[in-house]
């Protein structure tokens, strides 16, 4: 039997790798992994760990962690996104346009964001394509580089 933290740790897993729409889908993923909790404890698991139901388009919405800690730990989430959720990065000048699976833009849009880099000017996501504006050219150039790296892992 896994502990209050330990639960909550896989919780946190489930929800960067899988798209989780409601509670019900999160205990049905739990239980998969052999981990028994009734509906009521995931509720107050998400609570507790700030979870936020975040528009996937459609009119569906996925879970994501609401907050995140320091700059080290939205890379290290962002890598794990970037592994199993973007496709491609390409680049424009200045303008970079990644493409995720379909629904998964908006929650990678997020973590660039939360990164709070001075060489991002901001991001724009739809369902399956985010657009990144670098400061300049060259910032780009090396944004896009880091941006693969992250995809590879």
């Amino acid at each position: 039997m896994l502990s209050k933290d330990q639960r909550q740790k896989r919780i946190q897993d489930i929800i960067m790798r899988e798209s989780v729409s409601t509670q019900a889908d999160l205990v049905g993923l739990l239980r998969a992994e052999g981990i028994q909790v009734t509906q009521a404890t995931v509720s107050r698991d998400i609570n507790e760990l700030r979870l936020v139901r975040l528009p996937i388009g459609k009119g569906r919405h996925r879970y994501a962690l609401a907050q995140y800690g320091a700059h080290a730990n939205v890379e290290e989430q962002l890598t794990r996104l970037f592994q199993n959720f973007v496709q491609d990065v390409d680049r424009g000048e200045n303008l970079l346009v990644i493409r995720t699976a379909e629904g998964h833009a908006s929650g990678v849009a997020l973590l660039l964001d939360r990164w709070q880099r001075d060489d991002i000017v901001g991001t724009i996501a739809g369902e399956d394509t985010i657009f990144v504006v670098a400061r300049t050219t060259t910032e780009g150039e090396a944004l896009m580089e880091e941006l693969n790296a992250l995809m590879l892992g």
